[in-house]
């Protein structure tokens, strides 16, 4: 090897690397949002408890980790619940999880028109969420559940009527109709969840 080649290999070194590093994030982007997921329980809010291997037999589940102190919740309780209504008929289910986030909640607002499920973090850890509101659709798959899309609801948490991406609409629509979600993962914005 001359010293011209291996100069110029040293060259292209920086950019063999950085297309390294970008194939690894993109593979790792994928593997996230096709990857699966086994079964959790969450505690329902007026007692008892449910798992998600109840729903194996629904179109899609959508795990929506909420609270009501948080700012964010409650600027979403309105579209959440229309989209519950628009698609509960359609085999989709939705699972609204209460979890504590890294605010005094002690002067949060109250519950709103959703029934909830609670949870200390298993069930957000298991899914990888880490904020409130985020949403995950799962789609039932051999022994556990698909993640078909994870993220935000849509592209403007703080004003409804300024909604240009209807982001989990999207998703949903796609998986009701046997297509690939179609929506890439979207970072939410909301309040952390407490580990």
């Amino acid at each position: 090897m001359t010293i011209s080649t291996l100069a110029m290999f040293f060259r292209k070194l920086p950019v063999l690397l950085a297309a390294a590093l970008l194939l690894a994030t993109v593979t790792v982007g994928v593997v996230r949002a096709q990857g699966t997921v086994g079964d959790f329980t969450v505690q329902k809010t007026g007692g008892g408890s449910a798992s998600l291997s109840a729903y194996a037999g629904q179109k899609a589940v959508v795990v929506v980790f909420m609270n009501p102190a948080c700012a964010y919740t409650r600027l979403y309780q309105e579209r959440l619940a229309a989209l519950n209504s628009a698609y509960s008929g359609r085999g989709v289910q939705f699972m609204f999880v209460n979890v504590p986030i890294n605010l005094d909640t002690s002067e949060g607002g109250g519950g709103g028109s959703l029934a909830t499920y609670t949870d200390e973090g298993a069930a957000s850890a298991a899914l990888g969420v880490t904020k409130t509101t985020e949403a995950v659709v799962l789609q039932p798959s051999g022994s556990g559940f698909a993640v078909r899309y994870r993220g935000a609801i849509d592209d403007n948490p703080q004003v409804a009527s300024g909604v240009q991406q209807h982001y989990l609409q999207q998703v949903l629509d796609n998986v009701l109709a046997g297509r690939p979600a179609g929506v890439a993962d979207k970072r939410a914005a909301g309040c952390l969840i407490k580990r």
